[in-house]
């Protein structure tokens, strides 16, 4: 038991010292009209201020404070009008204990502000440099695009924040489940984070998402 204690805490480790990026970076392309309008039905579509309206954060921004880390984006895929236009948004909850596990924005910088509560944030850069900051309501922190992220509420009361992403689609890469939850081959983990064959079963069987 000792052993596998001793395992999980260096994987942890590990994790948050690995070079970032895992994926490929890129950035949105540029269109050529001012916006790209939604498709028309036999014809020029009409568009009004309701196409560049998003009310998606209002329910978010007013519910009681959830049990678990919520977030509430507004992506080209939640508001088409973003598309071509290089921005979205993503509001987060994050209740007292809660993490946003080490991923990656593969597409986008993130502009974090804090609207409620405080916050531990931090990102590595790919010279493996840690930057960590605990934030509190209107403070401001810049992740540069495709930098190995964290978001930890270390505090009693739940913690809000509203990012900026430099991005219509900024993906996510998940650390913890893309490396043990995506079927990679168990000896090649455990001789990648010199642990052993048991304590890389462990984590997968706590990280590899349910079939669908």
């Amino acid at each position: 038991m000792a052993t596998t204690s001793k395992g999980l805490l260096s994987l942890a480790f590990v994790l948050l010292a690995l070079p970032a990026p895992l994926a490929v970076m890129a950035g949105d392309p540029d269109i050529l009209t001012d916006f790209i309008p939604p498709p028309g039905l036999g014809g020029a579509p009409i568009v009004t201020g309701e196409y560049f309206t998003f009310k998606g954060f209002r329910a978010a921004l007013t519910a009681p404070a959830p049990q678990n880390l919520t977030v509430t984006k507004a992506t080209m895929e939640e508001f088409p009008v973003l598309k071509g236009q290089g921005v979205s948004y993503a509001l987060i909850s994050y209740p007292p204990g809660s993490v946003n596990p080490p991923h990656t924005h593969p597409r986008a910088s993130r502009l974090l502000l804090v609207i409620e509560g405080v916050l531990s944030v931090g990102f590595i850069d790919t010279a493996n440099k840690l930057y960590a900051q605990d934030l509190v309501a209107g403070d401001m922190f810049i992740i540069p695009k495709g930098m190995v992220q964290w978001q930890y509420n270390a505090g009693t009361a739940l913690a809000k924040t509203l990012s900026a992403f430099g991005s219509a689609a900024p993906g996510m890469v998940s650390m913890p489940v893309t490396l043990f939850g995506t079927g990679i081959d168990d000896a090649v983990l455990a001789k990648s984070f010199k642990t052993d064959v048991p304590t890389v079963q462990k984590l997968k069987a706590a990280l590899t998402p349910p079939n669908k």
